[in-house]
């Protein structure tokens, strides 16, 4: 791959002149902030479902930090990649905003109640599939995984694609290069189950359904990603060299922040968050330097100055880790290679351990995993009706039409059980965590 093919910042459909002084990928960054599906993300679980605290962190507040702290690294490699020439003056910019505007998107299809929310959704339709029925029925078992894995990232690229602004025809039409950088798994559920070996990184799971398949196609031929063919004789392709940073400014976060986050929900204590963060910053501060600081304000402070460290060591992975993610053959992530693996292993275990399990946050994912199945089974028998009915809106019985107002379903485009399997999985993995609640009540008639 070569880098001024993988900084392609046209448009794939509505293509223009890029105006400098306002370039693409900025007006890629703004389109997706001012989109609903963003605007939702405020309302949506980081790691503490339905938390009443008002200083723990949910989607939004994740996805800017996450923007930031890949901006920065965006920064120092494109500085970078203009010393080594493989970029010409002045297009660090350029490699940093496309960055940024991937990290904004990268949690936009994830469903409420975070990825408890996504197996839920997997389970429900993986049980329907056991005995299709109604607008189960017809379905090509080589799409089932699309809905019984149901993938976030996979969403996130419909959204952005399909149904968001232009919807139905290209979506946001963002620009090649955003898009690239946004897609962490280039390959369909059909392709992936077919792969024999799963190692690759890009291939840990499905990142695109196969409706915007064609549209991914076209992206990797405008970036020139490396094309690979399946046993089935489908396309899946290696990474786009940007993926592995948007990867990093993500990890870097949530591991970073959910410390703190895990000390204001009161899961760690002090100690136990600070020693998992001086192992990150250069310098280690004293606690004595800070004076009559909080216990709160000394862990913001611990936060800031470690994430200015895992920045610096990704950078450093990066460069010593690039010609092989050039030629597509890299395959792990920035920040277990970089010098700080085994001090971020160390945060990975404490989490796993104490705040991923802690009681209040369990007993909430287990609400909101029966919030989803409830809404689900209250749809079903609208999309059931509308398979009957020849998919025609206007022949839904009155309670089934009732549901459509009163939830302002879109069925725009539902013209089969696949395309409607969609249309269910649209609405849900859209919801706020309250707003699942509420619909769920209502639903159920409580």
């Amino acid at each position: 791959m070569d880098w001024q093919s993988l900084l392609n910042t046209q448009r794939l459909f509505k293509d223009k002149e890029e105006d400098a002084a306002r370039p693409n990928y900025t007006m890629d960054a703004d389109r997706i902030i001012f989109s609903a599906p963003f605007r939702r993300l405020a309302n949506k679980t980081q790691v503490h479902p339905l938390h009443g605290h008002d200083h723990l962190r949910h989607r939004m507040i994740h996805s800017n930090e996450v923007a930031t702290v890949g901006r920065s690294l965006g920064m120092q490699i494109g500085a970078w990649l203009e010393v080594e020439k493989y970029i010409g003056q002045g297009e660090a910019h350029r490699v940093a905003g496309i960055i940024h505007a991937a990290c904004l998107a990268h949690d936009i299809g994830n469903p409420p109640f975070g990825h408890s929310g996504e197996e839920s959704i997997g389970k429900w339709f993986a049980e329907r599939f056991q005995e299709p029925r109604g607008v189960f029925r017809g379905i090509d078992a080589g799409l089932w995984p699309e809905f019984e894995a149901f993938e976030g990232n996979a969403q996130g690229f419909r959204i952005l694609t399909r149904l968001e602004m232009y919807r139905g025809d290209y979506g946001m039409d963002l620009s090649a290069a955003v898009l690239g950088a946004f897609t962490k798994y280039p390959m369909t559920a059909r392709t992936r189950a077919v792969l024999t070996d799963h190692s690759y990184v890009g291939a840990k799971k499905f990142g695109l359904f196969d409706r915007e398949a064609k549209t991914y196609a076209r992206v990797a031929d405008r970036l020139g990603l490396i094309a690979e063919t399946a046993a089935d004789g489908s396309t899946w392709w290696r990474r786009h060299p940007l993926v592995f940073l948007v990867e990093a400014a993500d990890d870097i976060c949530y591991n970073i922040v959910d410390l703190e986050d895990g000390y204001t929900a009161r899961d760690l204590s002090f100690d136990q968050v600070r020693d998992l963060l001086l192992p990150l910053i250069e310098n280690t501060p004293n606690d004595d330097n800070l004076g009559n600081h909080t216990e709160y304000e000394k862990i913001s402070h611990y936060r800031a100055l470690a994430i200015g460290g895992a920045i610096w060591a990704c950078v450093e992975a990066f460069k010593a880790n690039h010609d092989a993610i050039m030629n597509g053959t890299y395959s792990n992530d920035l920040i277990a290679d970089s010098a700080l693996g085994p001090a971020f292993a160390r945060i990975k275990k404490t989490a796993r351990e104490q705040l991923f399990v802690a009681p209040r946050k369990t007993k909430l994912e287990v609400r909101g995993r029966n919030v989803i199945r409830n809404v689900l089974d209250g749809l079903l028998p609208v999309f059931d009706a509308l398979a009957e009915r020849g998919w025609d809106e206007a022949k839904l019985p009155d309670y089934e039409r009732q549901v459509v107002r009163a939830l302002e379903l879109d069925l725009r485009g539902v013209t089969d059980s696949y395309s409607a399997l969609h249309a269910m999985t649209d609405f849900v993995s859209g919801m706020t965590d309250r707003y699942a609640v509420d619909t769920a009540e209502m639903l159920m008639g409580r």
